[in-house]
This record gives C-alpha cells, structure tokens and sequence, in this order.
C-alpha cells in the first residue's frame, strides 16, 4: 500500500500574489515569450557569501546563490503546498519506508546524470557529518538511512513511522553531487570554493569576494522555460545596506532588490516611477525565546510578566507600518488556517499584569536581563528598543545586545543570552517545524524548554497520517506553548521587494529565502524594457 503525506498548508494569499508559482513539471511557457535572451539580471543583497557547500551556509546569500547550484527535491507554491521539483513523485511504501522518485533529465554541469545515488549520499553525509548550521539534520532524526535502490529511486528506512519527513526533507534539503563531494576530506567542512559541479538554471562562474557573484545560464535546465532561462546571466551585487541597495535600484543599476524592504520603504517604492513592488508571502514569523536553562526564565511567571511587557500592537503599526498580523501568541503561522486554533489570545500588553506576576514569582528582584538580536536585521533592531521601553513601564530591566550575525549566530548555538530576538522564516509543516523547536534535541529549541507532556504531544503529530488526529495534537501542542510561554511569538510579517519594471515573469515564493529569488523564478524572469 502507498500511503500519502496529508498536505498540511491551506490557501492564504491575497490577489497580489496570484502570478505565483507554476509547478516545475509545466513551465510558465509565456514567460519564455519575448524578452532579452542576452540580458544580465543583476541583484542586490547586503551579504557576502560565507561558504559555498550548501551543507552549511551562514548567510542568506548563500542559500540564494546555493539554490541555483544544487537542487531541491521538491519547491513550494505561494500558498504553501509543496510541490515536485527533482522528485516527480515521494510518498511511503510502508509506514517506516518513504521514498522519492526522480525525475530523468537533470544532469551535472560536468554531464553526469543527477541520479538517487547523489541524494542517498547527501541524506547519509548529513546523518554522520552533523554539518554545522544545517537544518535537515534535525528532520532527519527519525531516518536510519537512505539507499538509491535505482537510478532513480531513492528510499529511507525510518526508525519508526513519520509522516512530515518526506515533505520536509525534500523541501529544505539541497541535493549535492556525490561524485565530487565524496572526494573531500570531510564532506561536512569542504569549502566548496572552485570548480563548481552543479545542476541547477545558472552556474557559479566568477566571484569577486565582498563586491559580487556571477553565475552563467546552463543549458538545457528541462525546468526553465523551453528548456532554456530566459536571461543570460545573474549577477548577485553586494551593498552595505538596505539603503544603497534602493539608491542602486532607482539608478538603474541593479535589477532587483534580494532582501525584503524595510516597512517604512514600501510605500515610498511603491509610488516611484520605474519600480514595482511585490508581495511575498511569509511563513514565518518574529519572536522572542526566554532561556529557560537560565534562572529566573525557568520561572513560569517571569515569563508571563516578560509576555504581557511587551506591547505587540505599537511594534507592528510602528516598526512594520501595518504590514504584519498577530499569530495569537501562537507558533502557528495565520497562512496554514487549518491548524490555528482560534481560541488562543495574544498575551495583553499590561505592564501592571507584569508587576504583579513578577512579585508572584518570588525571585525578588529581577536582575537585568541581556538580549541578542542581529544588527543585520533592520525590524528587529527598531523593535528590540521598543521592548526594552515596554519593559522599563513593568519595572524589568533588559540590556539590548545588538551583535554581527556570525556572533548572534555563535552566541545562539551556545546559549549565551537571557533572551533570543530574531525571525523563523519558513514555518511550513505544524508538526515538523514543533519538534525543531521544541523537543529537548530541537535544532532551533532556542528556549531549551523539555516538557514531557508537549514532546509526547509533538511525537505522536509527526507520526500520524491522520490530518484531523494531527490538528486536533497540534492543538494541544500549541496551546502548551502559549501558556508555558516556551515561545513569545510576535507577529508574521507579510513581506514586500522591489525590483525594475523593466522585468517580469517571477514567480512568487512565501519567505524572504526564496521569494523571487527561488531557481524556477530566476529561469522564469525576463527583461522587457
């Protein structure tokens, strides 16, 4: 018997993202139509590379230039349904057996044949590598292993039944060539920087550390429109900020914006001549995690007070200018409507509440209490403040630490804050995405929370086939984490980027990691003016 993943992601866009997302298998042919095919579609980002192995990656950047290279099983659609990209087929043969089924024409920059032996061994290199940074070890905790039984089957062995794995690792796992990534020392450290091998629409060619990245199109790429991406090459240009990065776009000289734009820009944008703006749906969404391993955070009532100090509602009208929604103190994104539970309340920003539950905690004095944010993160840095302010009315003391990302980064991994500030950006599977963040051994359990009761709960989600018997466990789980305050979780924030209008033919992605950046947007786009 074959037994299907429940799609979990319901239908949450508005009319301004209804261009999005054509499926792989039938490109978007009348994007192909027309156009400059010898155009260079140049893209601003504030990042430089940190690494080029797609197991690892520390910035943004390299996750969008990484896209291109190495492929993904599956994409997303911009209402959040997963879609085939390398994987024409996935399911379970059985309940401890899921499987991928390839499709035949991708092939390696070198002319190899992208096969099932590439995605078993990159499935088991991240199993016994543990690379450093990369998410899908975490989803892969229920796999005993991949095998590639044929060209293009590949098949994994789970140690007990779990419905989310298939969909999530094929999602979020770039697939790299076993042939060359074989021969480094350790597969989980290789730097990755020359001689690339990839499969993707455009190929690395030249990179000029801290100023740009060039990649050529690839043809044929059977996932582009005829066969071919419509643009020549993508030139990825670095800027220090967000701010030169839109002096650059209203000069003509970049195409498009990568990052998404500062709230206070969107409208400022939206009304100059020669730019659009488009919105990009979010999955994700902005919070704050209390380090429980910390005392008094291990403390329920502290943080309660350190819940109802914070008012929400100013931070979204202010630091994101309306473009932001409530999730109900819930870590379920509003976009996946069939698991929002509806009676979950956002905590009342209520500094008085906050006092009093401060003094019902019995720890006395709060001492000060440090906070770590990013100071690449532009919202994050405006909203940081606001916290402290709110904070300050409720008599809690909090010290803003506002750090690079590699230190924020560094910092995150080894617990060394009171609290975490910073943005989940693709929150896309109920199930999967609670146990990251909240079973003892979550790669993302920032809170270090281990509770029995909510990992019972979480456990039995991932592994039941049943989408009504998971709502109803997501339900629970997320009602634990709303009134244990494992995690204050702010708002989901609906994103927007800019790019000329001399281009079209993007196709929309939710989250600022893919947006209009994603490798069957870039094969899509073309230049018309």
């Amino acid at each position: 018997m074959r037994l299907r993943l429940p799609l979990v992601l319901t239908t949450a866009l508005a009319a301004a993202v209804a261009t999005a997302a054509c499926s792989p298998s039938a490109p978007n042919e009348s994007a192909g139509q027309g156009g400059d095919k010898n155009a260079t579609l140049t893209i601003a980002t504030t990042t430089d590379v940190v690494n080029f192995n797609p197991l690892l990656g520390n910035s943004r950047t390299d996750g969008w230039i990484t896209n291109l290279m190495y492929p993904r099983l599956l994409t997303i659609d911009a209402d959040g349904a997963k879609q085939p990209y390398l994987a024409a087929d996935r399911g379970y043969s059985d309940p401890t057996t899921g499987f991928y089924e390839l499709r035949g024409d991708m092939k390696w920059s070198d002319g190899t044949a992208v096969s099932a032996a590439d995605v078993a061994y990159t499935i088991n290199t991240i199993m016994t590598k543990k690379p450093a940074g990369n998410v899908v070890y975490g989803q892969l905790a229920n796999v005993e292993s991949a095998s590639a039984p044929t060209a293009t089957r590949v098949e994994l062995k789970l140690k007990r039944p779990d419905a989310t794995v298939v969909d999530e690792v094929g999602f979020w796992m770039n697939v790299v060539p076993k042939h060359v990534f074989e021969k480094a020392p350790d597969a989980g450290t290789f730097a990755n920087n020359s001689d690339w091998v990839s499969a993707g629409p455009f190929k690395l060619t030249t990179v000029a550390k801290g100023q740009s990245y060039t990649l050529e199109r690839v043809t044929p790429y059977p996932m582009a429109p005829a066969g071919t991406p419509n643009v020549a090459k993508v030139v990825y240009r670095v800027y220090p900020d967000v701010n030169t990065e839109i002096l650059a776009l209203r000069n003509g000289d970049v195409d498009l914006i990568a990052n998404a734009l500062p709230p206070a820009q969107v409208k400022t944008l939206q009304s100059t001549p020669g730019v659009k703006v488009q919105e990009v749906p979010g999955l994700g969404y902005a919070h704050m995690t209390y380090n429980m391993t910390r005392k008094p955070l291990d403390n329920l009532k502290v943080r309660q007070a350190l819940a109802h100090a914070v008012d929400y509602e100013a931070i979204r009208s202010v630091v994101l200018q309306g473009q932001a929604v409530t999730t109900g103190s819930s870590p379920i994104p509003p976009v996946l409507k069939d698991f929002v539970k509806p009676d979950l309340k956002e905590y009342a920003f209520d500094p008085a509440l906050a006092r009093k539950l401060v003094t019902e905690s019995g720890v006395g004095t709060l001492r000060p209490l440090t906070m770590i944010y990013s100071l690449q993160d532009a919202v994050t840095s405006q909203w940081a403040q606001l916290v402290k302010d709110n904070a300050a009315q409720a008599g809690i003391t909090i010290e803003l630490q506002g750090m690079d990302r590699n230190t924020y980064l560094a910092k995150t991994a080894a617990g060394e804050y009171d609290i975490y500030a910073g943005n989940f950006a693709i929150m896309d599977d109920p199930a999967t995405n609670m146990a990251l963040t909240f079973l003892p051994d979550g790669a993302i359990n920032y809170t270090r929370v281990d509770d029995p009761a909510l990992s019972a709960l979480i456990t039995k989600a991932t592994a039941t086939t049943d989408k009504a018997a998971q709502k109803d466990l997501i339900w629970q789980a997320a009602t634990l984490v709303h009134d244990n305050v494992y995690d204050n979780v702010m708002y989901m924030q609906n994103l927007y980027v800019a790019h000329s209008d001399k281009w079209d033919g993007f196709v929309v992605k939710p989250s600022e990691l893919l947006s209009v950046v994603d490798p069957q947007s870039l094969a899509n786009a073309r230049k018309v003016g």
